[in-house]
C-alpha cells in the first residue's frame, strides 16, 4: 500500500506536466457533465429540495467522475490527473479559501438588538450592505445584516419586498465593486484581473445601481407604511450591539492579503505537485488560513451560535466548485479554439459582422445564463470566451470586460439560484415567517425593477 502511494505521489509532476487540451479536437459531449452541473444547482432545490439538501454531494461527484473516466480512458490517466491538479491548485484552492475567510471572519460578527422599523432605517441597513459586500462579500454582508434587519420588520404586515431589495443590493449588486465582493470577481482577480481595474471601471454602474434601486426601494417601502401604520405594533426598541469586533480587524488583514498578492510580483514560483504557483498567491491564501484559524479561535462559541453560525453553507460551496472547476476545463477549451471550436455558433452570437465583440451581447448573454445557472462559472466562460488573456481584457477588450462583469454580478440578483447568498437569505427569512415568493414569484419582482435598471446600464455604460 505504502509502496502504491509513493509511486502515485512520484508520478504527480509528471501528470501536471502534460500536454494541454487541443479546443479544437473537442466535441460537445465533454461539456454534457459541467451542464448536468449547472442544472443541478438551477433545478433540484426547486423540484427536489430535501433530496438536493441531503445528496447534493453524491450527485456532484457522479456527474464529475462521468466526465473524468472518460477522460482518462482518451487522455490518459495522467492527462486527467493533471487536469485535476491544475484546476484544484491553480484555482479551485484560492478560490474557496477567500470564500471560506470571509464566511468565516463574517460569521464572527454579531448585531443583537432590535430598531423600530422605518423606510428611512430599512434604506439605511440596505445602504449599509451594499458598502460592506465589496469588503465582506456578498454571504458575509448579507449574513450580518438580514436578521437585524428582519427582526426590525417582525410585526409588519408587508415586508416580502424588503427582503427581495435585500437580496437585490446586498447580496448581488453592491458587491460589484471589488474581487472581494463577488465570486466572479475573484475569479477574474485570479486570473489576472487586477483590483483596481475592477474597482475604477465598476464604480459607476454599481454606484448608479445602488442609488436607483435605494431610492425606489424608500419610495416603496414608505407607501407600504403607509397602508399599515395605524396597525403596525412596534416592539420596545433595544439599540444595536456588535460584537465579535475583532474579526472587523481581521476582515482588514484579509482585505490587505488580497490587495498584495495584486500589487507585489517578485517573480517566484512555487512548484506544487508539477503546478507552478506564483509565490504571491501562495501568501495570500496561507494568510488568509491564519485568519481564519485566528478567527475561530478568537470568537466565542456563544457568540457564533447566536449568529446562527454553522458549516454547511460552506460545505455546500466547497463540493459544488470541485465538480466545477474540474468539469469547466474542457468548455473553456472549446471556448478558447474560437470559430474553430464546437461552440463557435456561441462566439458568433456575441461578435459583430466585423467580428469585434458585441458589449451589449455579453452583457446580456452573461448576465442570462448567470441568472439561470450560477455567475462565477457562467463569467468564467464568457471570460475565455472573449479572450481569456486579462491583459488583452483589461485594454484593449476593457469594455467588453465590464459587460462580462456587470452581468455576472448584476443578473445574479434574477432568481434565486443566481448567486449563493440568494437562497440563504430566502431560506432565513423564510425561517422567519416572511412569506416569500416562490421561483417564477421573485422573477416578477426581479423583471419588473431590474430589467429597465439593467437596460438603462447597457446603454449608459456599453
Amino acid at each position: 500500500m505504502n509502496k502504491t502511494l509513493f509511486g502515485l505521489l512520484l508520478c504527480l509532476p509528471l501528470a501536471a506536466q502534460a500536454s494541454e487540451l487541443n479546443g479544437a479536437s473537442l466535441t460537445l459531449g465533454w461539456c454534457l457533465p459541467f451542464v448536468g452541473i449547472l442544472l443541478s444547482i438551477a433545478l433540484f432545490p426547486m423540484l427536489a429540495e430535501d433530496f438536493w439538501h441531503h445528496h447534493f454531494g453524491k450527485i456532484i461527484a457522479l456527474l464529475t467522475a462521468a466526465f473524468l473516466l472518460p477522460f482518462a480512458i482518451q487522455f490518459g490517466p495522467l492527462g486527467a490527473s493533471a487536469l485535476v491538479l491544475h484546476a484544484l491548485l491553480s484555482e479551485y484552492l484560492p478560490f474557496v479559501i477567500l470564500l471560506l475567510a470571509l464566511y468565516t471572519l463574517s460569521g464572527g460578527i454579531l448585531l443583537s438588538g432590535r430598531l423600530h422599523a422605518s423606510a428611512q432605517l430599512n434604506t439605511g441597513i440596505l445602504a449599509l450592505g451594499a458598502l460592506l459586500a465589496p469588503v465582506m462579500g456578498t454571504t458575509g454582508a448579507a449574513m450580518l445584516l438580514i436578521r437585524p434587519l428582519l427582526r426590525a420588520n417582525k410585526s409588519r404586515r408587508y415586508k416580502q419586498h424588503v427582503v427581495v431589495f435585500f437580496i437585490f443590493l446586498v447580496a448581488n449588486i453592491g458587491g460589484g465593486l471589488t474581487p472581494l465582493g463577488d465570486p466572479p470577481l475573484f475569479l477574474g482577480f485570479l486570473q489576472g484581473v487586477t483590483f483596481g481595474w475592477t474597482f475604477h471601471h465598476m464604480l459607476l454602474p454599481v454606484l448608479t445601481a445602488v442609488v436607483l434601486l435605494l431610492g425606489l426601494f424608500f419610495i416603496v417601502d414608505r407607501h407600504y407604511f403607509s397602508k399599515e401604520a395605524k396597525s403596525l405594533h412596534q416592539a420596545n426598541e433595544q439599540p444595536l450591539r456588535v460584537t465579535g469586533l475583532i474579526n472587523f480587524l481581521l476582515l482588514l488583514f484579509a482585505v490587505g492579503a488580497v490587495l498584495l498578492s495584486g500589487v507585489w510580483k517578485p517573480g517566484v514560483n512555487v512548484n506544487l505537485l508539477g503546478v507552478r504557483v506564483e509565490l504571491q498567491n501562495l501568501v495570500r491564501d496561507l494568510i488568509l488560513l491564519l485568519l481564519t484559524g485566528l478567527s475561530l479561535w478568537l470568537t466565542p462559541r456563544a457568540l457564533r451560535a447566536a449568529n446562527e453560525f454553522n458549516w454547511h453553507p460552506m460545505a455546500e460551496v466547497a463540493k459544488l466548485f470541485a465538480g466545477i472547476f474540474i468539469t469547466i476545463a474542457p468548455v473553456i477549451e472549446i471556448l478558447r479554439a474560437g470559430s474553430h471550436g464546437a461552440l463557435a455558433s456561441v462566439v458568433q452570437l456575441v461578435a459583430l459582422p466585423s467580428g469585434a465583440p458585441s458589449n451589449i451581447m455579453y452583457f446580456w448573454m452573461t448576465g442570462i445564463l448567470s441568472s439561470l445557472l450560477d455567475n462565477a462559472p457562467t463569467y468564467l466562460v464568457f471570460f475565455n470566451l472573449a479572450s481569456g488573456d486579462a491583459q488583452t481584457m483589461m485594454g484593449a477588450m476593457s469594455t467588453t470586460l465590464e459587460a462580462i462583469s456587470m452581468g455576472a454580478v448584476f443578473m445574479g440578483a434574477m432568481t434565486y439560484v443566481g448567486n449563493a447568498p440568494n437562497l440563504m437569505v430566502k431560506n432565513i427569512a423564510s425561517h422567519h415567517r416572511v412569506k416569500m415568493p416562490g421561483f417564477f414569484g421573485y422573477m416578477l419582482w426581479s423583471s419588473a425593477v431590474l430589467l429597465p435598471l439593467f437596460v438603462l446600464e447597457s446603454f449608459l455604460f456599453l
